[in-house]
């Protein structure tokens, strides 16, 4: 698994799994951050493999087309694998890659979806209890299909093992995120203003306005911090690692928290998750065990007793209202 640190690190095995009709500009947004990385540190740090859904060639939705890398039998070395698909996902119906994918979700390699991707993911029944976004275009089908999925329409979201992006330039971003918590964000940094990416965005940025103007006083070091805590809700992170991926100690991340924003780091990060707790009560079908374990909490009753303390509510009584 690739670290944080500046030397080699043994690679981190990536694959693509093509759906026919998928975007070519998706699909680059993909795997070019990842070349890019690989010829900045002049090390292999990502191995990529492509993989057909249907046959040994996929076909874009512009024509080119992409040769598969690897056989469909070939996956159990992949750390993730992402289904790269556009318009048409909803009616996808393969059923030995939808069981195929189920396998691999059991044997605990990351899965992620990108564009259409993540309506095949939900067909696969693999994202259930797990927040995902999806493409704009497959939103109101989605909601028809799967009413008890929480979909964010959002950049990308990563939910513990589930990655999943809306596509477009999107994936640039999310494999930012990737790269940051892999090699730190001086490195990510390097590999996005490789292509002239100097901005980049963090994962709510369709829905919210960009972390800088919701939080005005805070310093990059800080928004780095939250861009990390928004990208690890259900697997929270200790203060040691959120100052090692804002690059500052935990005192003087915890020093800028309070002068900033007059509040502790991890109490930041607490309210966040109960922020989306809430949500979730309020939008969606999950049990409130599921709901307390993706937003990072040991059980229900912790849970339930941390969310009355800080909101002064339960959580039965804002689903109940709700």
């Amino acid at each position: 698994m690739p670290n944080n640190s500046n030397g080699p690190s043994q690679a981190f095995n990536i694959g693509l799994l093509l759906v026919d009709g998928f975007a070519l500009m998706s699909f680059s947004s993909v795997i070019e951050p990842l070349r890019a990385a690989n010829l900045i540190s002049k090390n292999v740090l990502y191995e990529i493999d492509y993989y057909s859904s249907e046959k040994e060639l996929s076909t874009s939705s512009s024509g080119a087309t992409v040769a598969s890398t690897k056989s469909l039998s070939d996956m159990a070395h992949l750390d993730i694998l992402f289904v790269v698909a556009g318009l048409g996902s909803t009616t996808f119906n393969n059923h030995d890659i939808l069981r195929l994918l189920r396998h691999l979700a059991k044997q605990r390699i990351i899965l992620g979806g990108v564009s259409g991707g993540p309506v095949i993911l939900a067909k696969a029944g693999v994202l259930k209890n797990r927040r995902f976004t999806v493409h704009w275009e497959h939103v109101s089908e989605m909601v028809e299909l799967f009413p008890e999925l929480v979909i964010e329409r959002s950049l990308y979201v990563k939910d513990r093992d589930r990655y999943t992006c809306a596509g477009g330039i999107a994936p640039l971003d999310m494999m930012n995120a990737m790269i940051t918590e892999h090699h730190g964000n001086e490195f990510a940094q390097k590999v996005s203003d490789w292509f002239i990416h100097t901005e980049i965005r963090s994962s709510a940025s369709p829905q919210r306005s960009g972390l800088s103007e919701r939080y005005p006083s805070a310093t990059q070091e800080m928004i780095l911090a939250i861009e990390a805590m928004r990208n690890h809700i259900a697997d929270p992170l200790d203060l040691e690692q959120l100052a090692r991926l804002s690059e500052v100690s935990t005192r003087q991340l915890n020093r800028l928290f309070k002068e900033k924003l007059s509040i502790t780091t991890m109490d930041f990060y607490r309210q966040l998750r109960l922020q989306t707790a809430e949500k979730l009560l309020k939008q969606s079908s999950m049990k409130i065990i599921d709901i307390a374990q993706a937003t990072g909490f040991m059980n229900a009753a912790h849970f339930s007793a941390t969310f009355n303390k800080q909101l002064g509510k339960t959580p039965s009584s804002v689903r109940k209202h709700s």
